[in-house]
């Protein structure tokens, strides 16, 4: 084993020939949040081991769901994952909804597709800005119709147990088809990252990576097929699965993300029925005694929720199983091998948002 000495970002010469251990972040640009990167580096600047050091941004939201009634708990559970705020949402809502038995209007249904569909597009887009410019001009477009429909800009606040908040508003429809329309596949220059930072399917099974990462790895693994929700039963839909699993192949799957999102939606819009939005609820809803575990396909991956409850008006215990937690994880298994001029790139196509770690 060569020496290992621990050193400071811009360490001087002195240390030369001997490999260093370097601290990444906490607080970095290339990171949605605060979390280290623990990087162990040759003296030809190359990785040789890596380790994701997170806790950084620990909030204790899981906590905090047990003394929150389950109305209150949707306001919680839209923050752990900020660009996926809708989708975190409906998967709180979905657990409780099936622990009751409550049927949810066939409207809200399609919009709930819809909406996690646009959801999915402002995440996406937000992720590929640093790689082509032009996505944040599609990011708020799509941003736009969130905010209109939702009154929220970044914690929509549009679920509720048993369907939506309220409708969307007078020609909401006929201005999302129109933005739909527009929407093209940002360019990417894929020269700069074909080979690197290759995550192979059985690391990528072994750390329970899903989502754009996931299928990038050649995970064939979509909960919009594999556990679809009632709408998501009646669109035509199959997820583009790759497997090269280098950082080419995670951002060619966020742009082909995209493209089947903008299908879906477009779906969506098409097959739109009307009537009621949400069901009348009781002034305290309690779930009966038992437990349940629902999931959404959210932008990042799986997104699942453990719900137990005692029969109270609050969740005895309510588990997140988040997406980012997860994949984060696959960096100590992608990096090594990848030299230090390379990390920005490498890092910009595994798309991760610490709040979803440090739940």
């Amino acid at each position: 084993m060569s020496e290992q000495i621990t050193v400071g970002v811009g360490a001087g010469a002195q240390y030369l020939g001997v490999d260093r251990v370097i601290d990444l972040g906490p607080l970095h640009p290339s990171a949605h949040g605060a979390y280290r990167l623990r990087l162990t580096v040759t003296p030809d600047l190359v990785i040789t081991a890596a380790e994701p050091l997170v806790g950084h941004l620990h909030r204790g939201a899981e906590k905090l769901f047990e003394v929150r009634d389950y109305r209150q708990v949707l306001t919680l559970a839209n923050r752990h994952d900020w660009l996926s705020a809708f989708c975190n949402e409906l998967a709180v809502a979905l657990a409780v909804e099936r622990m009751t038995g409550m049927d949810v209007p066939v409207r809200a249904q399609w919009l709930r597709a819809l909406l996690c569909e646009l959801n999915r597009l402002l995440a996406h887009m937000v992720f590929l800005t640093p790689l082509a410019p032009e996505a944040a001009t599609y990011r708020e477009g799509v941003q736009a119709l969130m905010e209109e429909a939702s009154g929220g800009r970044i914690h929509f606040m549009f679920n509720r147990i048993g369907g939506l908040r309220e409708d969307v508003p007078a020609g909401w429809t006929s201005r999302a088809a129109d933005f739909l329309s527009t929407v093209d596949i940002p360019h990417v220059d894929f020269a700069e990252l074909e080979g690197l930072g290759v995550l192979s399917r059985e690391d990528a099974l072994a750390y329970g990576v899903t989502g754009p990462i996931g299928r990038a790895s050649g995970v064939d693994f979509d909960l919009r097929r594999d556990d679809p929700l009632p709408a998501y039963k009646e669109l035509d839909f199959a997820p583009v699965v790759r497997t090269e699993g280098d950082a080419a192949a995670r951002v060619r799957c966020l742009q082909d993300e995209i493209r089947k999102s903008v299908e879906l939606a477009r779906q969506c819009l098409d097959r739109l029925p009307q009537g009621p939005v949400n069901v009348r609820l009781p002034k305290a809803i309690k779930a009966p005694e038992g437990s349940v575990y629902t999931r959404v396909e959210a932008p990042l991956g799986t997104s699942g929720v453990h719900l137990s409850s005692r029969g109270e008006k609050t969740p005895w215990r309510l588990k997140l199983r988040t997406s980012s937690f997860n994949n984060v994880q696959a960096l100590g298994a992608l990096l090594p091998g990848t030299e230090v001029d390379d990390l920005p790139a490498v890092l910009s196509s595994f798309a991760v948002i610490v709040g979803d770690i440090d739940k």
